[in-house]
């Protein structure tokens, strides 16, 4: 969705240097009537999301006159850095919409508040624990998770008909074995099996290898992160790597493409699977020629019918030094009420985290598979790497291109296992010195 950047030197201001920019802001956004105003930089972008967004805004402006909040629209691919200079120059948004693998650095440098105390209870019970572990950063929680994206494969109904493959379930989901076998089925007429748009590799890489017993990212004793690339790990590489090369199954010309760039040739035929995030499927609706037939089929399973794989959800925090927690806090807990969370989810296209939200039959239907991707829920886990730091670099420099040669066949699996983890543990010794 976007791509963060390493961020050098510590966020926290010396406090002298905050007190002045916190004050007048204080001073700035309190009228002489006692009216709060609040800063929410919303990322939405979609045009349903951004309507919805908006909507609640006006909805709670009109229920709270005291306690008005400025809708601020923000940007995915600029939010990091955006965020850099805001939290420096002492103007943050007070509330901060963003996703949990770029809160790290932020949450550890003293810039968003930590939120333990202040969420209600209906919030706190409401999310599952898994889903709170995405956005705790050492004791504190640092965010409010509220919409996440599991990898689905999007498939050409027609082609898995002629092929006469088992269509898998949530309930019944292919192995991981069984999946390689299908692509194989599915290679026929001119057709790849599979697509796998790998121009960003690690977070497919590492999300889905949880499904395996994959972690990479180990804690030792001293809480420092290490890394390990053991064989539960090398499994889903190692599938992608022969479906590339030995098996011939996959389109080695997706390797640099982004998701959408494989949208025409699954719309043409020319590749009966592609693993996509949840929310590809909107794009499938409304750019599918008239008459094409699709379907979503959840991941392959692990051992055991193991389903679990890393998500990052979106969420919701707040600057440390906004002057009004308690006001942002009372708006985050009007936002995500679940019928709210349903809206979100509907226009982002992606699941809530919220369980009574999750159970909303309008995210249960069939149709465009709903589903299938609520039944998975249960299945997501923190993703494995979000609260390491010296992870950006370590993805930048070291895996991602490591991955590229991989599973482009210039490099073989002790080479990548080499580069991951001998060079990736120097890059993680300088920021846990």
């Amino acid at each position: 969705m976007r791509r963060r950047h390493f961020l050098a030197g510590a966020l926290a201001a010396p406090a002298g240097a905050a007190l002045l920019p916190a004050c007048a802001a204080d001073r700035r956004r309190r009228s002489a009537d006692g009216t709060v105003t609040l800063r929410f930089q919303s990322l939405a972008w979609q045009q349903e999301s951004v309507a919805a967004n908006k909507q609640l805004v006006a909805e709670w402006n009109a229920a709270h006159p005291k306690i008005r909040v400025e809708y601020v629209q923000g940007s995915w691919t600029s939010v990091h850095d955006q965020l850099l200079t805001a939290f420096e120059g002492g103007e943050p948004p007070d509330i901060i919409h963003d996703a949990t693998d770029d809160l790290a650095d932020f949450a550890y440098g003293g810039s968003l508040a930590d939120l333990t105390g202040l969420l209600p209870r209906r919030l706190k019970e409401d999310i599952p624990a898994e889903s709170w572990r995405t956005a705790t950063f050492g004791d504190g929680i640092y965010g409010v998770p509220f919409l996440q994206e599991p990898r689905m494969i999007m498939a050409n109904s027609a082609l898995l008909a002629a092929a006469k493959v088992r269509i898998p379930t949530a309930r019944d989901p292919w192995s991981w074995e069984e999946f390689e076998e299908a692509a194989k089925r599915l290679t026929r007429g001119g057709a790849y099996g599979v697509a796998w748009p790998l121009k960003e590799p690690v977070s497919a890489t590492l999300n889905l290898s949880l499904s395996t017993g994959g972690r990479i990212f180990h804690r030792r004793p001293d809480g420092k992160a290490t890394i390990r690339f053991d064989a539960a790990d090398q499994a889903v590489p190692a599938v992608i790597h022969r479906q590339l090369g030995t098996d011939r199954t996959g389109s080695r010309t997706t390797l640099g493409m982004g998701g959408s760039d494989t949208l025409p040739g699954f719309f043409g035929g020319k590749y009966a699977m592609v693993p996509l995030g949840f929310s590809y499927r909107q794009q499938i609706v409304q750019q599918a020629p008239k008459g094409f037939r699709w379907t979503v089929l959840p991941a392959p399973a692990g051992p055991g019918g193991d389903q679990r794989q890393g998500v990052s959800p979106q969420t919701l925090s707040i600057a440390e030094d906004c002057p009004y927690k308690e006001e942002a806090v009372r708006f985050i807990d009007f936002f995500l009420r679940p019928r709210n969370m349903v809206r979100l989810a509907r226009g982002d296209w992606l699941l809530p985290t919220g369980t009574r939200a999750l159970a909303d039959p309008a995210l249960r239907t069939r149709e465009h598979g709903w589903a299938t991707g609520a039944a998975l829920a249960p299945a997501l886990r923190p993703a494995p790497a979000q609260t390491v730091r010296g992870y950006p670099e370590w993805k930048d420099k070291i895996a991602t291109p490591g991955l590229q040669e991989y599973y482009g066949g210039e490099i073989g699996m002790a080479e990548l296992k080499e580069r991951l983890v001998k060079d990736g543990n120097l890059v993680l010794a300088r920021y846990q010195r």
